[in-house]
């Protein structure tokens, strides 16, 4: 059975935590497949433990114990094709591992483990997203946009912290795609063309996810997981 590693410190009072547990619960029986889940701690991700996912989801619940941990897990799966996908902090942290590795800004940091860094990519946004629903646009022809099956979406958000403008143009240098933002233009969907799937987003979806109705986007993640796992 091909399993995902839920990279975050698993808290059971966190809603974001228990929604993800729910979520792939709603769409392993929406899909009718066999997909494990096991929570990993940021500072217990080493190779040989990875070489057993099929799949890495970066939680919400940052800062993570193990900022660097979190980063080589995200640089693993872009570099080997594993599927990768990100809520919240794990959108943060995509982002922030393709600054530092592919655009090569090697100093490239987050605001919420050091507000001071010298070249933040990941801010503190002006007004907090933390309780909010808004509504998103996608890039037409792009992977969320056919998840979709929609230029539109409205979803929940929980964080503070988001894309730093002053470094939006630098993002758009390299082959990542900035595919879905908010009424006022903010980035909240990137992805990475030629990949099976490597897809982060600002909002958190999986709270959305109901029995009756699984979220998209998890199902495409799992469906990827389980078709790129050989039988």
């Amino acid at each position: 059975m091909p399993a995902i590693a839920l990279l975050g410190e698993f808290n059971p009072t966190s809603p974001t935590h228990a929604a993800t547990n729910a979520a792939i619960a709603h769409s392993r029986a929406a899909l009718d497949i066999a997909v494990a889940a096991e929570w990993v701690a940021t500072d217990a991700i080493e190779p040989a433990l990875l070489a057993r996912f099929a799949g890495i989801w970066v939680a919400p619940g940052s800062p993570y114990k193990n900022m660097d941990n979190t980063l080589w897990a995200i640089q693993y799966a872009r570099e080997n094709h594993v599927p990768c996908f990100g809520t919240c902090g794990g959108f943060q942290h995509m982002l922030l591992e393709y600054a530092r590795n592919v655009l090569s800004f090697k100093d490239a940091h987050h605001a919420e483990y050091d507000p001071y860094a010298s070249d933040l990519f990941i801010s503190e946004l002006t007004c907090s997203l933390a309780g909010r629903e808004m509504e998103l646009t996608f890039v037409d022809g792009s992977t969320v946009a056919r998840i979709y099956g929609s230029l539109t979406a409205t979803e929940a958000y929980y964080c503070n912290f988001g894309v730093n403008p002053d470094k939006v143009h630098l993002l758009k240098r390299g082959p990542l795609h900035i595919t879905g933002s908010d009424a006022e233009g903010e980035i909240r969907v990137i992805e990475l063309p030629d990949h099976p799937f490597f897809l982060a987003t600002l909002f958190v979806p999986q709270t959305k996810s109901t029995p009756s109705r699984p979220h998209p986007l998890v199902n495409a993640f799992l469906g990827v997981v389980v078709s790129n796992t050989p039988a």
